[in-house]
């Protein structure tokens, strides 16, 4: 069975984040999102980087996430060599909780954006559910995916909603 090229790369800053990403590699998997992971540090290894992001649109990526803690220049080093998404990813990798990534992610200068989601694991699915999303404007299956997907999610919520109505209404007299 031939595999198809990734749509989505995620890069780490550190082979250290890859626990970190677990949620984004089993949320594109869930929605059979050809996908690669990619250790190419923004400081350790500027030149491995550089070759890896300018030619990941000529390879079929679609949409880039980045995941680096501390000084996180991943997302933005990446963003400024392709003009394809970069969705940046705050990792808890000092003793700053990961607030020092989240600041370095989302503060980027007008020009180079990057699409900053949440600190972590929260994130890191956040970041994959985003990619589908954007890979889902000209994939209709995809987003029907997500969208049943969605639809499960809130289908899941009210059930618990009601649930907890349920048993705090129970033992009242009417």
């Amino acid at each position: 069975m031939a595999m198809t090229a990734p749509r989505v790369a995620i890069l780490l800053g550190s082979d250290s984040d890859r626990a970190a990403m677990d949620g984004a590699v089993q949320v594109l998997t869930e929605f059979g999102v050809d996908h690669e992971l990619v250790v190419a540090s923004a400081h350790r290894a500027p030149e491995l980087l550089d070759r890896y992001a300018r030619a990941a649109e000529d390879r079929g990526i679609r949409v880039l996430i980045a995941a680096a803690g501390g000084a996180a220049h991943l997302a933005g080093a990446v963003a400024a060599r392709t003009v394809l998404p970069v969705i940046g990813v705050p990792l808890d990798a000092t003793p700053l909780g990961g607030l020092d990534a989240l600041l370095a992610t989302v503060q980027m200068p007008p020009g180079i954006p990057v699409a900053t989601v949440s600190i972590g694991g929260w994130g890191a699915r956040n970041a994959a559910l985003l990619a589908v999303a954007m890979l889902g404007i000209t994939d209709s299956a995809l987003r029907e995916r997500l969208r049943a997907a969605r639809a499960k999610t809130a289908a899941a919520m009210e059930a618990a909603a009601q649930e907890t109505m349920d048993r705090g209404t129970a033992g009242r007299g009417s």
